[in-house]
Formats: C-alpha cells, structure tokens, sequence
C-alpha cells in the first residue's frame, strides 16, 4: 500500500522483505550520483508514523537519500505481533532486513525519535560498521520506559512492575481503534496531539496536523501491537509487563541499550543528542511515567519516592552518553527552548542545521 498525498519531493513505495510488510517514505537521490550525500534513514517513536519525518525529507538537500519505514503495526507496513522478549529486536531486524532489500550506500546516519532511537541504539549495538552517525532526538532512555529508579537503570521492583502494556491509557487506546478525529476529551488523539507531542504553546499548520493525525490513526492496537499486554503483580500499582506489544518491548524488563557503550572504539558513531527543554512524554518528571502520576496524586497508594520515584529519563540518558565518551566515543547535546517531544515539527529549521551538521552541510 502506497500513499498519493505525500509533499513534494517524497515518494511513497512499499516493499516485501521476508520479515514484514514495509510501507517507506523516500526523497533525495536514490541514483547515487557521483557528488551523492549520505542516506539517512528516520525512525519514528511509539504511535506515529513516518509521516512526522516527511516534512524533514522534504526539505533536505536532494543529494542526500533519506528513507523513513512506517515500523511494524504503523502507518502503512504490515501490522505484525511484536515480540517484546527481545526488547526492541523486531523492529531492530525488520530495519535490517528493508536496508537489505534497497540499493543504498553504507554507512548510514540513524535519526531516531523517541522510541526510534531506542530502536537506532540497538541497530548500531548490533551493526556498528553500518551506521555513521546517531541522531537521538528526544530518544527512549537507554533503560527503557517505567519503573526504574536511578542512573543505572535499577528496577523499583523486581518483576518490573509499572512498566509495560498495562500503563497504557484505556481511553487513549480506544480513540486510536476509533479513529477519533475529534476535539473532546483530554485524551482524545487530537489532544494528545497538541498538548504532549508538543509544547502546548505550538500551534500546528492545519494541514499538516491532519496528517500527523493520520500517522497516530494508523497504529495497530490490542496486546500484540500497541500497548500490548499486562500481567497481575503484587507490587504497586498491581500490574507487570506481558511478553507481546510495543509498551513491553520498552519496558526495562526486556529493553537494555546500554551495550552502546560496549561497541568497538574504532567502531563508535558520533552521537548527536537532540532534545526539547519541555518535553512532557521523555523527561525526568514524563507525565506518562506513573512514578510521576503517583507523586502528583493522580494515581492512588503511591508507595513514595524511595520506592518508585519518577524514572530520571534524561538524566540516565546522558549518563549513558557521558559512560560512551569515555569508552572512546563523542557525544554532543542540543537542547532546544520552549520545544517540546518533536523539535523536528516544532523548530523544524533549526533542527535542519543540525542535522546536516552531522550530513555535512
């Protein structure tokens, strides 16, 4: 299934792998010409699709060959189950196996967005000589999603409870399976939209935000795709991740990045760390992380701060990065003002410049 709405300059083109299913945006030159740049390759986060890249592509100098996948159970690739025993794994090898199937120059810079960069972190910890550069924007901890407590990532409990299918928002949840396109309600996709994908002061070109709409629509929900599933815990607040579906696939129970900082010396990309300073969905206090929701009342018998604080996102995120340099990497990080979960939509030419810093101008 391809798309006939895309921006000038993307294509829409859907190809079969051997794994899944892949619908891909592309732009740029895919001829490889003789003064070609290098092939970027943007991976989107949980419940989007690469639409949310497509005005990025659009803008890119044609020489260098941009390609963003709709992963599994988004947009328009095959809505497979995800395995989330091995944390991010599928998505990881379902990236391989696409980059296998198109003629494109190696290396290639990684622009991961929230969980899409946890999805590049565990591509370049598995084939570190194929990626020249990491761009994490506003990435996934490298410790995953819920119930960890400090910078090493230690679970509040050992069952991992807290994290997984089950934090989910019910409401949410079925407004995706709906397709609601409304305004009411503050979970409603609409409003999740523009309230926490963003600042909440930015305000969306009208026609774009029915598009990044769309791209939150097409997310496969239920236990084997998105948020997945849950089991019963004794531990507060009584539920545990499941073994199916992308919220256990981030879950810390099964999803661990740290091996980034195991790879080769020789072998290390230059990592470029973009975030929001507002960003409410991957922070130190993310309001949809339960520690936080506990310490702030909205969640009943919250057992405190020594036992299930809010997860220090951004902080275990650069304690990673800071542990990478000196096992011979480098590392920068860009904080962008009054920018929320998406600088790329948000402040769209300065997250430019500082992508083609890494592309080369």
């Amino acid at each position: 299934m391809t798309r006939d709405d895309t921006l000038v300059g993307v294509d829409s083109r859907f190809v079969e792998t051997g794994r899944l299913g892949t619908h891909y945006l592309e732009s740029g030159d895919s001829d490889r010409t003789v003064d070609a740049g290098e092939t970027v390759v943007f991976l989107h986060g949980n419940v989007s699709s690469s639409r949310f890249f497509e005005d990025v592509m659009a803008d890119l100098p044609g020489r260098h060959r941009a390609i963003a996948p709709d992963i599994r159970g988004y947009g328009d690739s095959e809505p497979k189950p995800v395995d989330a025993t091995n944390g991010l794994g599928d998505f990881e090898r379902d990236l391989h196996a696409l980059l296998g199937e198109l003629d494109r120059a190696e290396p290639v810079v990684l622009v991961g967005w929230s969980n899409g960069g946890g999805v590049a972190m565990r591509y370049a910890i598995d084939h570190p000589e194929a990626v020249a550069a990491l761009v994490l924007v506003n990435p996934l901890s490298p410790y995953g999603f819920g119930g960890t407590k400090d910078l090493e990532g230690t679970p509040c409990f050992d069952d991992h409870a807290g994290s997984g299918g089950g934090i989910g928002n019910d409401a949410f949840v079925a407004g995706l399976a709906d397709r609601d396109r409304g305004v009411e309600g503050r979970t409603s996709p609409r409003k999740v939209l523009r309230t926490y994908y963003v600042d909440p002061t930015h305000e969306f070109d009208a026609e774009r935000e029915e598009s990044y709409l769309t791209g939150m629509l097409d997310t496969a929900t239920g236990d084997e795709n998105y948020p997945g599933s849950s089991n019963p815990s004794d531990n507060w607040p009584g539920i545990a991740p499941g073994e199916t579906g992308v919220n256990n696939s981030i879950s810390p129970k099964y999803c661990d990045l740290e091996g980034v900082t195991e790879i080769d010396t020789d072998a290390k990309p230059p990592v470029l760390w973009i975030r929001g300073d507002s960003d409410q969905i991957v922070s130190n206090a993310s309001l949809f992380d339960l520690g936080t929701l506990g310490r702030m009342g909205e969640l009943p018998d919250w057992p405190g701060e020594d036992v299930f604080p809010p997860q220090p996102m951004v902080d275990q995120t650069r304690a990673v990065c800071e542990r990478y340099a000196d096992r011979g990497g480098e590392f920068e990080e860009v904080v962008f003002g009054n920018t929320g979960h998406a600088p790329h939509l948000e402040v769209p030419g300065d997250f430019r410049d500082r992508l083609e810093s890494v592309l080369g101008g």
